[in-house]
């Protein structure tokens, strides 16, 4: 390849990234321009995890919060140990945490991992088929699914200040105990 393509297409990708995160920091897009509104049936999902593969259908009748992220992404980064609270908190509840990751290389995932450990289900998708169907249009972004299979909320960054919303919809979501 060319050495100047590649510098192109190397900046390309930079600027891609940068755009993300400022959506994701600024709010650019309104939760209303997202394709999946509040009861649309959530995108099947079948990734490489961890350990073995992560199919959401199998967690049909638990509430999930899916979560995009990617090892670049600043706020992805402060997410972590909330959900791992989230996790803790109400995982007998029926509640489980999904974090996607669509980091291209998956040994950048594994370095933000060692750093940022996850105490919930990681998936992988390098390709981004999955971001594509759940029509994400920043980092990270995240998805309530009901119970029933369907979108409850969607969210789209995340600062210290969106904990409380998050965690009042996720309440609201698993019901009365």
């Amino acid at each position: 390849m060319n050495p100047n393509r590649l510098h192109l297409s190397m900046s390309r990708a930079a600027l891609r990234r940068a755009a993300l995160c400022l959506a994701a920091l600024t709010g650019l897009a309104a939760p209303s321009a997202w394709s999946l509104e509040a009861g649309a049936a959530a995108p099947e999902l079948n990734l490489p995890g961890l350990k073995e593969a992560v199919i959401l259908a199998a967690l049909k009748g638990k509430v999930v919060y899916v979560d995009f992220w990617a090892s670049w992404c600043g706020p992805c980064k402060q997410s972590f140990p909330f959900m791992n609270e989230l996790q803790a908190k109400y995982r007998a509840q029926g509640f489980e945490v999904l974090a996607i990751n669509l980091d291209a290389k998956r040994d950048e995932a594994d370095k933000f991992l060692a750093e940022v450990p996850a105490q919930f289900t990681v998936a992988f998708d390098a390709k981004g088929d999955s971001a594509k169907r759940f029509e994400i249009k920043g980092m990270p972004s995240s998805y309530l699914i009901g119970r029933d299979g369907k979108v409850a909320a969607a969210h789209r960054g995340f600062k210290e200040q969106d904990r409380r919303e998050l965690e009042s919809r996720i309440a609201q979501a698993l019901g009365p105990q």
